[in-house]
């Protein structure tokens, strides 16, 4: 469902049938934030970003409507990207540092989100890779268990439960840390 204009992106199966301007507009964002978590802040996401969209625009006539919505098809094809980018590469970076707008915080408060941040990147670099993945799914692309089921093949309650235990798990790290 597009935001700003409350029509669906897609109404059929046929790949004229998607909004492509309102797709782009709608999912952007989230493509860009799941390579933000997988790769980190920076061009390589934004390079990874963009081949997405344009595998996407490339195989458009194979999308069809009645085997899923298409966000999950375009995560699929983002997972491949990211796939095929960490087979290239073979050396996997999960979560740099992420840099923003300007904070209006105090030196030390920003200094010490620094640290957290680099805490938690370290923390999730640890995680196995599928683990790292459901993560970048979840809190980088913002997707619901159950997009991130259809996308991994996993069930729902799966990823409920692996998610649930990763955080889990990364909490008491974060707590034994902070108690060294």
């Amino acid at each position: 469902m597009n935001k700003r204009t409350g029509q669906s992106i897609h109404k059929d199966a046929r790949p004229e049938a998607v909004d492509w301007e309102a797709a782009y507009a709608d999912l952007l964002p989230r493509v860009y934030n799941f390579f933000r978590y997988r790769v980190g802040d920076g061009p390589v996401a934004e390079d990874l970003t963009a081949a997405t969209f344009e595998k996407a625009w490339r195989s458009r006539k194979r999308f069809r409507n009645d085997r899923g919505a298409f966000s999950t098809w375009l995560f699929t094809i983002a997972r491949n990207v990211a796939i095929d980018h960490f087979r290239c590469h073979s050396q996997e970076v999960p979560l740099e540092e992420l840099s923003g707008m300007p904070d209006p915080c105090s030196v030390e408060e920003v200094v010490q989100r620094g640290n957290d941040a680099g805490r938690l990147r370290s923390l999730i670099a640890r995680l196995p890779a599928r683990e790292q993945e459901l993560i970048a799914l979840k809190y980088g692309a913002g997707l619901t268990n159950r997009a991130i089921a259809r996308l991994t093949g996993l069930s729902e309650s799966n990823v409920g439960t692996i998610l649930y235990r990763v955080v889990c798990r990364l909490r008491s790290e974060w707590e034994e840390v902070a108690d060294e």
